[in-house]
């Protein structure tokens, strides 16, 4: 029991950090320096590191990157919604249209 202690003890303050750090993202209102291929690599390796636990039947793992996966989903999230505020936000000036032109 003494080897999972220290596995859950360590799932528990990456998740939390990990976790601390989006939240703070979310309250900040802003998600400037964030990429959004920071998230896009965490769920790929969260992905396979969540499939590899549970076919090595390691519950520690599996918890820890189940967590860091539905982390990496609130991030990016939070990253498209920041995005999305400022991309609609902006001030137009007098000869700017609202439409996007194309060309």
């Amino acid at each position: 029991m003494g080897s999972e202690a220290i596995g859950w003890f360590s799932s528990f303050v990456l998740v939390l950090t990990i976790g601390k750090q989006v939240y703070k993202q979310w309250k900040s209102g802003s998600s400037e320096g964030v990429s959004k291929w920071l998230f896009v690599g965490q769920i790929t390796a969260s992905t396979g590191f969540t499939i590899y636990s549970i076919i090595v039947r390691n519950w520690v793992f599996v918890v820890t990157n189940a967590l860091m996966l539905l982390n990496a989903f609130v991030g990016i999230l939070i990253v498209f919604k920041h995005r999305r505020q400022r991309g609609t936000s902006r001030v137009r000036t007098a000869g700017e249209s609202a439409r996007p032109v194309h060309a």
